[in-house]
């Protein structure tokens, strides 16, 4: 493909007109080739502009960089937004594309959604995949590991592939990080869904408005024209999320207790699930839900206004809703303990995520509901009390562990926590903690594991020094909870 006619495409200016072939896209020198255009981007850690001389050396045909970056011996394709500019060069590159695309953001509840709006698209007879933390999600069930909103050209190149194999239907978590870095930007967005909002993420955000101004990118820019916003009402930041929507000119489609498109009249807790009553369209529905937590009905629903907004038909969308599997390390029960006492397994790491999840599990908790989580390290501080004291204030027994300590010391998170967990008991071993949790439990209690949920492993150290150990909480609990042998 003609550089100077991808530029065309992308609304692009080029100093010259340019015939040179594009053979591919990076943002990493090492992965250059003969004929790659490479993006040096300004970034928290590393400069990507002190590595162009090394992208031009090794085949670089073009750099997009700010106007101030200095190159020499390759095609200078200068914008304010390089990020932007690259993203949306390589969008024309890295075709075909599927052909509905919906994108979730919110602080908790994206992983759940797209994973969700991908079963409700299967089971309707749609070829779709997710995209998010759990990594990407095929049709036939493959998972590929990732990072919940890879780097442009990744995001890109699983698309086309994707597309290639034959899926149309892909819905992708669009996180406050990948969204002010233009991480997932070039692709005609027909719906774009908003769960929630709450604190996250101020090691990297200044602010809660710069963090919610970064979510808004969903619906300010990401979006095509003419699309959808489904959002979940129930606070002043989701009220904004709508208002910012209609302000944009996209069609307004709210869930939940005030949703004018799927009005929640009433949620009953049942010993497997719970049953939804609801009203669409001007008629009322009953679902089984069988999923517990008021959490698992809020994504459920968002997911089903994003297939209802992209084109699903209402019976086959509540119908699919009412056979929907669990997500992977989301209030998934991993064990139960010999004394009978079940255990779960979320992702929840922050206060209100920790308050969901303990509030989705209460109903069921005929004893006592014992909590085992931690704080990750190099992460927002702040919220480390407030984890806490919600812990403290909701479940019955608290017990403080390590998370993911990165490169700082784990009693040092610990105390943080602790500040504001007044009564909890701190195990420093996560595996040590959950087994202190189960050997606690009685026939009639409910064990909570916290903060790491899917993960796979544990992260200690920073930069040369970083490890990840393995370490899986669902095969962790099951091994704490399992029969011990004679003799043992």
């Amino acid at each position: 493909m003609r550089l100077d006619r991808l530029a065309e495409e992308a609304g692009l200016v080029l100093e010259s007109e340019v015939a040179a072939q594009v053979t591919g896209f990076a943002i990493d020198n090492r992965k250059v080739a003969p004929g790659t255009v490479f993006g040096a981007f300004q970034g928290s850690v590393a400069n990507g502009e002190d590595f162009i001389p090394a992208a031009i050396e090794a085949g670089a045909i073009a750099i997009v960089a700010r106007p101030e970056a200095k190159v020499e011996g390759a095609i200078h394709i200068a914008d304010a937004l390089p990020r932007r500019a690259f993203a949306a060069l390589a969008a024309r590159f890295f075709t075909p594309v599927p052909e509905t695309v919906v994108a979730v953001s919110g602080t908790n509840g994206k992983t759940s959604c797209v994973e969700m709006t991908r079963q409700l698209w299967r089971m309707s007879g749609e070829r779709a995949a997710s995209i998010g933390t759990l990594g990407v999600t095929t049709p036939d069930e493959s998972i590929s590991t990732g990072l919940t909103t890879p780097d442009i050209v990744t995001f890109l190149s699983n698309m086309s592939g994707l597309a290639r194999e034959g899926v149309t239907h892909v819905a992708y978590e669009a996180s406050s990080h990948g969204l002010s870095q233009h991480r997932n930007e070039g692709l005609g967005v027909a719906a774009g869904a908003f769960t929630n909002f709450s604190r996250d993420h101020l090691d990297y955000h200044t602010d809660m408005e710069d963090y919610f101004s970064a979510k808004m990118r969903l619906f300010d820019e990401v979006v095509g024209e003419g699309g959808s916003a489904v959002v979940w009402t129930g606070d002043e930041w989701t009220d904004r999320a709508a208002d910012r929507a209609r302000k944009r000119g996209l069609k307004v489609f709210t869930v939940g207790e005030r949703g004018d498109g799927i009005r929640l009249i009433e949620r009953t807790p049942t010993q497997l699930g719970q049953t939804l009553k609801i009203e669409f369209g001007g008629q009322e529905r009953t679902i089984n839900l069988p999923l517990i937590g008021a959490y698992q009905a809020a994504n459920a629903l968002v997911s089903a206004g994003l297939v209802l907004t992209t084109g699903g038909s209402p019976s086959a969308v509540f119908d699919a809703v009412a056979r929907l599997s669990p997500v992977r390390g989301r209030l998934e029960r991993a064990a139960i303990t010999r004394s009978g006492a079940p255990v779960y397994v979320d992702y929840a790491h922050t206060p209100d995520a920790i308050e969901a999840a303990i509030a989705a599990l209460r109903p069921h908790v005929l004893g006592r509901l014992i909590v085992v989580f931690g704080a990750g390290g190099d992460r927002d501080q702040g919220k480390r009390s407030e984890m806490g004291k919600v812990a403290a204030a909701k479940a019955d027994v608290v017990i403080v562990t390590d998370d993911n300590p990165r490169g700082e010391d784990p009693a040092t998170i610990r105390a943080a926590i602790m500040q504001g967990a007044t009564g909890a008991r701190e195990v420093g071993g996560r595996r040590e903690a959950i087994a202190a949790a189960i050997a606690d439990a009685g026939a009639d209690d409910i064990v909570l594991v916290a903060g790491k949920g899917h993960e796979q492993g544990q992260i200690v150290g920073t930069g040369d020094t970083m490890r990840v150990l393995p370490f899986d909480d669902v095969t962790v609990a099951r091994e704490c909870a399992a029969p011990k042998s004679e003799g043992t």
